[in-house]
């Protein structure tokens, strides 16, 4: 049963828990590295550094000869100086297609450009510590080269698409039977969380640690607390706010469960939605209109940020609003030249002059 602190208190005591989890599955010194990197990193980037290791620790022992009579737990830093390049290329083949506990031999788990360069970065960051430590006389990570990622589309949706995804969650048009017969009761709840995400650009994080108590009606604003534990405060239009009343009152009308009572979005099961709920939810209305595109709520964060910069033209603005703590990361991806621009750039150039008399 979630307690009656606030849900970020709560959320970083069990994200504490979970780390700890993964450090037994470590090799004794990384219990250092972690307490090493704890002033300068999240809470989560340490838990996915922790299973990044963890992953790289059972290929070592399980797949390189020279450490096939250890456990991970066994290793020692006397292991670590053992460890060559050609071991990390070998880890980065490996993870192309592995088979973790509970994958059949078809499916497998893949890893793509930017999953790889995530887990060297893990492992880097490893050796790196033990290296400035004294521990290591070398870090061999620095001979292996991050895989070259490779630049993507970003995916967001367009102005008619927004609107057809909002009409689709009013009437319901798209949905299958069962969706329907729950539909009558969560429509106002699933129209207000889409439009706080079209209309403020927040995390899905963020989102599903909203409570009732976070929003001053009297300011249009609402306080969250960011990666990193920092809290802010934003603000949000008239369309946001009439969906916020019009969900308010149909809320007062439950009785959540202990503990979920200042929660904003509740599940039918009148506890706090939870960050898989709330996928699932974009991902249902999202096919109905755009079944190409892969709408996630971060997507829907991505269609907030090109309407901000297109509106305003003001890239510091965007990654204020956004959280980004770097601009050049919201530069990378919201001021990228439009396709009506590069459109434009098409009919501007003129190889020859049309009215000019070719037979001159």
């Amino acid at each position: 049963m979630q307690n009656s602190k606030p849900y970020s208190i709560h959320q970083n005591k069990l994200n504490i828990i979970k780390l700890r989890r993964v450090i037994k599955d470590l090799p004794p010194f990384c219990a250092e590295y972690f307490r090493g990197i704890e002033p300068h990193t999240s809470i989560l980037t340490r838990i996915n550094y922790g299973y990044d290791l963890r992953l790289f620790f059972h290929f070592i022992t399980n797949e390189v000869p020279e450490f096939k009579d250890k456990t991970p737990q066994q290793l020692t830093i006397e292991d670590m100086k053992k460890i060559e390049p050609v071991h990390l290329e070998m880890f980065l083949e490996y993870i192309t297609l592995y088979n973790r506990p509970g994958d059949n031999d078809a499916s497998g788990t893949e890893n793509h450009e930017s999953g790889k360069a995530r887990k060297l970065s893990a492992i880097r960051s490893c050796f790196s510590h033990f290296y400035k430590k004294g521990y290591l006389d070398r870090n061999v990570t620095e001979l292996v080269d991050i895989p070259k990622i490779h630049e993507k589309a970003i995916i967001r949706l367009d102005v008619d698409e927004v609107a057809r995804l909002l009409d689709s969650v009013e009437n319901g048009e798209g949905l299958t039977p069962t969706q329907r017969r729950y539909h009558k009761y969560t429509r106002q709840r699933d129209l207000t969380l889409l439009t706080l995400f079209l209309g403020t650009g927040i995390r899905i994080s963020e989102c599903v640690g909203l409570n009732i108590s976070d929003f001053d009606f009297n300011n249009n604003g609402f306080k969250v607390t960011r990666k990193g534990g920092n809290q802010v405060f934003l603000y949000f239009g008239s369309e946001v706010r009439n969906e916020l009343d019009a969900y308010l009152e149909e809320r007062k009308k439950i009785q959540p469960m202990p503990g979920h009572e200042d929660a904003l979005f509740l599940s039918l099961q009148r506890k706090r939605l939870s960050h898989r709920a709330i996928q699932n939810l974009v991902k249902k209305y999202a096919r109905i209109i755009s079944p190409l595109k892969k709408i996630s709520p971060h997507k829907l964060r991505s269609t907030y940020g090109t309407t901000l910069y297109r509106e305003t033209g003001d890239i510091y603005l965007v990654a204020d609003v956004l959280g980004h703590k770097d601009v050049n990361t919201t530069r990378k991806h919201y001021a990228a030249i439009s396709d009506d621009k590069r459109r434009m750039a098409a009919r501007v150039v003129k190889l020859r002059d049309d009215d000019k008399d070719i037979s001159k």
